[in-house]
C-alpha cells in the first residue's frame, strides 16, 4: 500500500510539473498578448467614441457620431467602393494561383525554375514592389513601351496612375503580381500530396486533365483554397504600401488603411480615425467566421 501511495504522490507531483511548465512557457506570450493587443484595442474603441484630435490631452464624447458619419460621408464610402476592386482581385488571385499551381505541379523540366519565379515577388518588400511599378506604370514607362512595340499608338494609351478610371484597376493588378506566388507554392503543395492512385484510376478510366482536377483535386484543396482565401481577402482590405507610395491615395485610389492614416494624421481626427479601424477589424472578423463556416466543413478537416 506504501509503495502505491508513493507512486500515485509522484504521479501528482508530475503532474503539477507539467502544469507549472504550460503556465510558465504561456505567462509571458499571454502577457505581451494583453499589454500590446486587447489594452491597445480598448483604448482604441474609447477613442473612437471621442473628438480626440490624438495630441490633446483632452477630447469630448461623440457617442456613435464618428461610426455615423464613416457611413454616411461620400469622402469615406468612396473607399469602400475602391476596396470593393480589391475584393475581386482577391478572387481572381485565388483562381489564377489555382490554374497556375496546377501547372507548375506537372513533373516536367524546369517546373521548380518556374514555381521560383512565381513566388519571387513574395520576397519583396511592399515598399520595393511600389517602386517597381511606380517606375512602370510612369508614362513613357515599360508599360508604355511593350504596348508601342505590340502595335499600339502611344498617343491613345491611357495614364495608368494619373486617370481615375484606370488607378485602380493597375494597383489591383500589382497587389496580384506582389501576393499571387504565395498561393501557387501553398497550393501545389498540396496538389502534389494528392492522392496519386486516385488520380491514375481516374486517368486510365478515361478522364481527363480538367476532369481530374474538378473532381479529385478541387475537393481535397477546399480547405487550402478557404485559408489562403482568408488571408487574400485580409491582404486586401488591409492593403496600403502599394496605394500609398504610388498615388498618396490621390485620383480616388485611397484605401481603407491609407484613408484611415491620412484622418489621424492629416485631419487630426484621431477618433474618426479609431472608429474607422475597428470597422476594419469587425470586417476581416466577419469574412473569417464566414469562410470558416462555410468554406470549410468537418468532413473537409
Amino acid at each position: 500500500l506504501r509503495s502505491g501511495d508513493m507512486r500515485a504522490e509522484s504521479k501528482v507531483k508530475k503532474g503539477k510539473g507539467k502544469v507549472g511548465t504550460i503556465v510558465l512557457f504561456l505567462a509571458l506570450p499571454v502577457l505581451l498578448l494583453i499589454v500590446f493587443t486587447y489594452i491597445p484595442f480598448v483604448d482604441m474603441f474609447k477613442n473612437s467614441l471621442t473628438d480626440w484630435d490624438g495630441i490633446s490631452e483632452t477630447s469630448n464624447f461623440v457617442g456613435l457620431k464618428n461610426y455615423i458619419r464613416l457611413f454616411t460621408d461620400s469622402q469615406y464610402l468612396s473607399v469602400f467602393k475602391n476596396t470593393f476592386h480589391y475584393l475581386i482581385g482577391a478572387v481572381l488571385q485565388i483562381a489564377f494561383a489555382l490554374f497556375l499551381a496546377y501547372i507548375v505541379s506537372a513533373k516536367y523540366r524546369g517546373a521548380d525554375f518556374y514555381k521560383g519565379v512565381i513566388f519571387f515577388p513574395a520576397l519583396l518588400n511592399g515598399v520595393a514592389v511600389s517602386m517597381i511599378f511606380l517606375f512602370f506604370y510612369r508614362e513613357g514607362g515599360p508599360l508604355d513601351d511593350i504596348l508601342v512595340a505590340l502595335g499600339h499608338n502611344a498617343d491613345t494609351l491611357p495614364h495608368w496612375i494619373g486617370d481615375s478610371h484606370m488607378v485602380n484597376l493597375s494597383l489591383v493588378f500589382a497587389m496580384l503580381w506582389r501576393y499571387i506566388g504565395q498561393n501557387v507554392i501553398v497550393f501545389s503543395g498540396a496538389i502534389l500530396s494528392t492522392d496519386k492512385v486516385a488520380l491514375e484510376e481516374a486517368k486510365l478510366d478515361g478522364a481527363t486533365d480538367w476532369q481530374r482536377f474538378i473532381y479529385i483535386v478541387l475537393p481535397r484543396l477546399k480547405p487550402t483554397i478557404a485559408v489562403g482565401m482568408i488571408l487574400a481577402v485580409k491582404n486586401a482590405i488591409s492593403i496600403f504600401e502599394i496605394p500609398f507610395i504610388i498615388t498618396g491615395g490621390e485620383n480616388g485610389s485611397s484605401t481603407f488603411v491609407v484613408q484611415t492614416i491620412k484622418t489621424a494624421f492629416d485631419s487630426r481626427k484621431a477618433g474618426m480615425a479609431s472608429a474607422m479601424g475597428i470597422v476594419l477589424l469587425v470586417i476581416i472578423l466577419v469574412i473569417s467566421i464566414i469562410q470558416n463556416k462555410y468554406g470549410v466543413s468537418e468532413e473537409d478537416e
